[in-house]
């Protein structure tokens, strides 16, 4: 018996040492602070290629003039009268904002390192694109139904956990999976088995073991809860049904097609497994972020050719106030309690503020990358006061 006990002591340290490791791992590459934007320089990655040809945004008469004096103003408890530029600058760290209006550029400052060719980390905005790239999947038939299980493509886990085989792909779209995972980064003893989950998805060298032992807290497709597993699970999923590299189907549907002015990198698990970070792993520059945003906002279309469906962008980014107001990897504005205003948009959004704006009623996309967001600003409802304003 004693011999038994010891035997099942010794695998739950053995265990636990080897997910250590990843907060090791992590704090070695990234510091105290965690992941940044230009963190990509200490994870392996694939390269998602460009084409030749590049499209480039022209540039129209300024508005920074007029944007940067306006005043902004919230409700709630956070911040009552605050103009843009205090709002980008300071505690924010905002390192560059883009704002296109009419395929024209009309707002264009950077701060800090970045420049509008640097390559920048947009850690959960990359979840968006996963969702772009399981339409893409979709319309070339590799993905037979988003209702499908998620068995039918990894039926490796048909075995684990009968939950698996009721887990379909909306539910991992619509972050309904029921997965018992948290997107926790906070270092306390209560949460220490979340924060070791999330530095082993960040840093582990082998994300499909990871996930093979993943366990359910929830029947899946009852419960929205926001966590970064589901987008990870969605890129394999894209991946088998596509029997192609994440990174080489989006450089052959989108940043090829889109004619994107820099490659892309994606961070991977490792060079043994090669399993991509779809969760929150693309590195791109903040223009060619600007033209998946016109992407959406010209409903799938790119110069008359159909890269998705629109009506996979439809089911993105219509208003809809349920599910926390997060569809598809895609947030719109009910997701900050914000009542609907009469020209809503919808974001993408990665932690530290990464923000993809889009609003189709004022032709508007508008792209911020930070290193940090410790102000009481919340940047998708600034920009969104923003295009309420915008003149005609």
């Amino acid at each position: 018996m004693k011999t038994k006990i010891w035997r099942i002591a010794f695998m739950m340290f053995a265990a636990f040492f080897l997910v250590s490791c990843s907060v090791i791992r992590g704090y070695l590459a990234d510091g105290k602070d965690g992941p940044g934007i230009y963190s990509f320089n200490h994870h392996p990655h694939d390269t998602i290629a460009n084409g030749k040809q590049t499209f480039q945004f022209p540039v129209a008469e300024s508005k920074a003039n007029w944007i940067d004096t306006l005043h902004f103003y919230n409700q709630g408890k956070y911040y009552k009268n605050v103009t843009f530029t205090d709002a980008m600058n300071g505690k924010s760290k905002t390192q560059g904002v883009l704002i296109i209006q009419n395929d024209s550029i009309v707002y264009e400052k950077y701060w800090g390192d970045i420049t509008s060719d640097r390559l920048a980390t947009v850690f959960s905005v990359s979840k968006s694109i996963t969702s772009l790239m399981c339409g893409i999947a979709v319309d070339d038939r590799y993905i037979r139904s988003i209702d499908d299980a998620v068995t039918d493509y990894l039926p490796e886990l048909a075995n684990k956990d009968p939950m698996w085989k009721r887990l379909t792909i909306k539910h991992l779209l619509d972050m309904q999976s029921g997965l018992d995972f948290d997107d926790t980064y906070e270092f306390r003893l209560k949460h220490l088995k979340r924060l070791l989950a999330i530095a082993r998805l960040n840093y582990g060298h082998n994300v499909m073991k990871q996930i093979r032992g993943l366990k359910f807290q929830d029947e899946p497709g009852t419960k929205h809860h926001y966590e970064s597993m589901t987008s990870q699970i969605l890129g394999i999923v894209i991946e088998r049904a596509s029997n192609k590299h994440f990174a080489d189907y989006l450089s052959e549907k989108v940043w090829k097609p889109l004619q994107m002015e820099s490659p892309a990198l994606i961070d991977i698990d490792s060079r043994k497994h090669r399993v991509p970070h779809t969760f929150g792993g693309i590195t791109l520059t903040m223009k060619d972020l600007a033209k998946i945003g016109r992407l959406y906002l010209n409903r799938g279309l790119w110069d008359g050719k159909r890269i998705v469906s629109e009506d996979w962008i439809r089911q993105s980014t219509e208003y809809d106030a349920s599910n926390g107001g997060y569809h598809f990897n895609w947030y719109n504005s009910s997701s900050y309690g914000a009542k609907k205003t009469q020209s809503p948009g919808y974001y993408a959004l990665g932690i530290c503020a990464q923000v993809l704006y889009v609003n189709p009623y004022k032709n508007l996309i508008m792209v911020r990358i930070g290193e940090e967001n410790l102000n009481t600003v919340f940047i998708p409802e600034l920009f969104e006061q923003l295009s309420n304003i915008w003149p005609e």
